[in-house]
Order: structure tokens, then C-alpha cells, then sequence
């Protein structure tokens, strides 16, 4: 029976990562990729804030990168999804739909999924008129009236992106202030006071209105208690992301759905089970950050080396 190192589940930054310092220190990983190769990031535009990418890479092209970074270590690849995770002594399984890896130590990195508001009409319409990615969807909405809801770092960077392309763009933000950087708040009330965004500040969405096709959303200003109808094309939900880690089950233990790392263990990504792993989103509900995820993905690599050698 070939028992591997470690298998890596997940290829954001912090899987890309995690592969790049494993195949390092000869650990010869197995990655798992999941369908979803690249993660949330290709869904990004614009990354503005990788150290060293001036050039403001889109998403795509910069995991792309960490793709081809990894293949130039010879890390071992397969595109399919991890349907569970089961442990026997000292051994793991990794199952997926092509058969079993078993393996001494498992990194997660399987990263979050977008979250959507679960109110009145939106299962009607997502996938025909309501999306998670402006940057995906985005060009179908082309001078068409769009509506972007959330107050952080993607909701406003959707709503900027969406300004150039949508006949009228509208961000919807449950509070008056907004949670993402100072930078983006800045380019934001700039395109506000052009008339290129129009913000509804104190409001929350009630309910998506239409047919066979999404025409317009309800929302109430949470002050006043006032509703009124937007009439839009095409509506952009970004009030985050929920931990993709339904497929392990009770297998380690969680906060919040995120998995818990670096208690009663000297190994700072360790989880509540000796020999599991975990790095990037999944495991961390405060900073949300590619550059975080893929520090965490290197630590998580260096502390499997550290596991396996004792």
C-alpha cells in the first residue's frame, strides 16, 4: 500500500503554497485540486495588494502563476473534489470519486464559497439575474442597471468594476460606513460623487421581484423602516463567504464552521487532530486575505515537515 507524505487538499494560495514548500523539503505532496482550480482569487479583476505586483494582475493570471510555480516543482496534481476525509490509526484516507489516498499527514486548504442572503425570490434567480462574481458575470449586465449589496473589500471593488461597465451601478450596505480599505472608500465616493454609483446606505435587501427574469429588489432602510424598489437587471451579492467544510464531517473540531488550528499544539496550523492540517480561509475568520492564506499555506508545510520528522 503506497502511503504518501502528505496530501494537500485545495488550490488557492494557501494549497499552491503549501504544495511549493512540501515538493521543497522532498515531501513529494499530492495536491488536490478540487474543481474550482485557483479558488475565490480568479474571481478577482484586480489584485492591487500582491506585494510586488504592480502591474495589477487579474486574479486568474496570478494563480495561474502559483500554478505553473508549483508544476515547476514537479508537485503532483489531480482536478477533482474530496468527498471526505477518514482516519485509521495513524493513517488518513483521502477519498474522491476516482478512488483513495492514503497519507501520513493532510493539509487543508479548501478555501470558502460565497454566501447568499436566503430571502424571499432569490432561488428563483440565481444563475438568471443573481450572482456571487461581478468579474464572472459582470459582462452580461453591460449597460444594463446593476446592484451590488455588502460594505467590504469586494462588494465596493464590484461596485467600482461594474461602474465602467453597467448603465447604473448601486451599492447597498446594511450600515452608513464602510469596512473596506481606506483606498477603495476613496475610489468609491469619488465614482459617488460623479454620479457613477449611487449608494443606499441603513439598507438591507427583503426581496428579489420578477418573472422569468430578475427585475428589480426590495429593500428597507433599517432607520426608518422605509421600502422602496430598485429596478435592476442584475444584482451582486458580496456579504461574504462561508468555510468549505462540509466534506470532513465531525473528523476535527470547528468555530463558527471554521476549522480551529494551533490550540494545545506547538504546530500553529495544527487542528484538534495530530496530523491534520489547515491554512487559508477556511481556517480563518478574521483577516481574509490571499497574501494571509498563502503565509498560513507555508506554515502549514513547514509544520507537516516538522510532524513527519519526529
Amino acid at each position: 500500500m503506497n502511503i504518501r507524505n502528505v496530501v494537500i487538499i485545495g488550490s488557492g494560495p494557501a494549497g499552491y503554497t503549501a504544495g511549493l514548500y512540501a515538493a521543497r523539503a522532498n515531501l513529494s505532496p499530492l495536491l488536490v485540486a478540487g474543481l474550482n482550480q485557483g479558488g475565490q482569487l480568479t474571481q478577482s479583476s484586480c489584485v492591487e495588494n500582491w506585494p510586488g505586483a504592480f502591474d495589477f494582475p487579474s486574479g486568474l493570471d496570478l494563480m495561474d502563476n502559483f500554478k505553473k510555480h508549483v508544476e515547476k516543482f514537479n508537485v503532483e496534481t489531480v482536478v477533482e473534489n474530496v468527498s471526505s476525509v477518514t482516519k485509521d490509526g495513524d493513517v488518513f484516507s483521502v477519498n474522491c470519486s476516482s478512488g483513495t489516498y492514503k497519507t501520513r499527514s493532510v493539509i487543508i486548504a479548501t478555501g470558502s464559497s460565497a454566501r447568499y442572503l436566503g430571502i424571499r425570490g432569490e432561488d428563483r434567480f440565481i444563475g438568471s439575474g443573481i450572482s456571487a462574481c461581478a468579474t464572472c458575470d459582470g459582462f452580461f449586465y453591460r449597460r444594463k442597471k446593476v446592484a451590488v449589496i455588502g460594505g467590504g473589500n469586494t462588494a465596493v471593488t464590484d461596485a467600482l468594476y461594474l461602474s465602467g461597465l453597467a448603465a447604473e451601478t448601486h451599492l447597498i450596505h446594511r450600515r452608513d460606513a464602510f469596512r473596506c480599505e481606506k483606498i477603495l472608500t476613496d475610489k468609491l465616493m469619488k465614482l459617488v460623487e460623479e454620479g457613477k454609483i449611487i449608494l443606499h446606505l441603513d439598507s438591507i435587501p427583503v426581496e428579489f421581484t420578477g418573472d422569468e427574469y430578475l427585475t428589480g429588489v426590495k429593500i428597507s432602510n433599517v432607520k426608518t423602516g422605509s421600502d422602496e424598489i430598485l429596478s435592476v437587471n442584475g444584482v451582486f451579492e458580496a456579504i461574504g463567504h462561508v468555510p468549505n467544510t462540509t466534506f470532513l464531517g465531525d473528523l476535527v473540531e470547528l468555530d463558527h464552521g471554521y476549522i480551529k488550528t494551533g490550540e494545545n499544539s506547538s504546530y500553529v496550523t495544527a487542528t484538534s487532530v495530530p496530523g491534520i492540517f489547515a491554512a487559508g480561509d477556511v481556517a480563518d475568520s478574521r483577516y481574509q486575505q490571499a497574501i494571509v492564506a498563502a503565509g498560513r499555506g507555508c506554515m502549514a508545510a513547514l509544520d507537516v515537515e516538522r510532524y513527519l520528522a519526529v
